[in-house]
């Protein structure tokens, strides 16, 4: 066995559900690793698509421990706790069946890691696919608003609204034993962190080493509800926040804010403008909310062809 493999600390897994025609590459670009996993975990989570057999005759090939487990639906947040539970090591990462790691991604967060004693977990930023795999984006170019990243304490990122995208995360495992995604959520990354920030650091590392997939179907898309979520789960954990309802209130204003931004930016302007009118409040400054304003007179088909411009693939 291959030194790297059989000293590896890394517990890789995969919630799988209906993403057949992504599973593949998923999978093998977790095979591919430079520093491999001592084992590979996939869950199907109840798919009626081809996914499970896709993936019991990838993990045929897999040079290391793999196990597949197929059963009923439970929902992402339950299929992340009973994976976790059946893990072990050192580090935990799981990456989402339709998103991928490029070939470095254990080597380097390890390294970091090591290197970051005090942190829970390591993030960076991901290049950005649509359905037919070709890149259209990165992360790295909304620095200066939903992407805006910190390195070391995360509670000033975190308390805005901004948070890492899941593809780009790897825990240190010991940080998880003390916390459990909640199972009663739709959206499942956010509140974690909000968990793990009391716990530790959150390591930075601006390398690009991870692919967030965009397509009709996944639950980033869905604007609204991640509003909502960050919401709910902001005054779930209130206690754990270190400010008072006032304070929250306010931030809460400035997401909502935010978030109108975002409707305006996919061209729903009834919901961006429905949003700002009770949220206005939460911009930044005066010329903020002014461009806004100017925005929702922008006619549809500038937005779209300047959106199209954006998403022309690399």
């Amino acid at each position: 066995m291959n030194k790297d493999r059989q000293n590896s600390e890394v517990f890789a897994f995969v919630p799988s559900y209906n993403h057949a025609p992504f599973i593949e590459k998923c999978l093998n670009s977790i095979i591919g690793q430079t520093l491999p996993p001592a084992k590979l975990l996939v869950i199907d989570d109840g798919s009626k698509d081809e996914s499970p057999k896709i993936i019991e005759r990838v993990l045929k090939t897999c040079p290391f421990d793999a196990e597949l487990i197929v059963r009923e639906n439970r929902g992402l947040c339950r299929t992340l706790n009973e994976g976790f539970s059946l893990s072990k090591g050192k580090y935990f990462a799981y990456v989402g069946s339709d998103d991928y790691w490029l070939p470095a991604f254990f080597e380097e967060r390890v390294k970091l890691l090591e290197k970051r004693g005090g942190a829970v977990l390591a993030f960076g930023h991901a290049f950005l696919i649509d359905g037919a795999g070709r890149i259209f984006d990165s992360t790295e170019n909304y620095t200066d608003s939903w992407a805006n990243y910190t390195d070391g304490d995360a509670r000033p990122m975190l308390l805005k609204g901004h948070a890492p995208i899941s593809s780009t995360i790897f825990y240190r495992r010991a940080a998880l034993e003390n916390v459990s995604w909640n199972e009663a959520s739709r959206l499942e990354d956010y509140e974690m962190y909000l968990k793990l920030m009391n716990l530790g650091d959150f390591a930075f590392d601006p390398q690009v080493l991870s692919v967030w997939r965009h397509h009709s179907y996944n639950t980033s898309g869905n604007i609204g509800l991640m509003m909502d979520e960050v919401i709910e789960a902001q005054n779930r954990n209130i206690k754990d926040l270190g400010i008072g309802a006032a304070q929250l209130k306010e931030i809460q204003m400035n997401t909502k804010f935010r978030y109108a931004r975002e409707f305006l930016q996919h061209g729903d302007k009834r919901q961006a403008f429905q949003i700002a009118k009770e949220n206005w409040r939460g911009a930044a400054s005066n010329a903020e909310l002014a461009k806004f304003a100017l925005r929702m007179f922008v006619p549809m088909s500038l937005i779209n062809f300047r959106r199209n411009l954006r998403k022309k693939p690399r």
